[in-house]
């Protein structure tokens, strides 16, 4: 069975049009979930909780396409 984890994170940006953060030393790793269902209920949360700051975003990064070795080039800004 493949695992299909997802890691939830966010940060304080430059500008609310980029995403580039700020300090990337203050990252707020929230957790990595085993599901969508799960990261996107903890992504939920803390959108709603610093909604009143419109410079925060929070994210879900799909694990488990980082640890696709079958595809050659997976879909990482990294990569290209």
């Amino acid at each position: 069975m493949t695992q299909r984890l997802h890691l939830v994170f966010g940060g304080e940006l430059v500008t609310p049009s980029e995403n580039v953060f700020k300090n990337v030393d203050d990252l707020h790793i929230v957790g990595i979930f085993p599901n969508y269902a799960a990261a996107y209920d903890a992504w939920k949360h803390e959108a709603q909780r610093t909604v009143d700051n419109a410079h925060m975003r929070y994210y879900i990064a799909h694990l488990h396409r980082l640890r696709d070795e079958k595809n050659a080039a997976a879909a990482t800004e990294e990569l290209g």
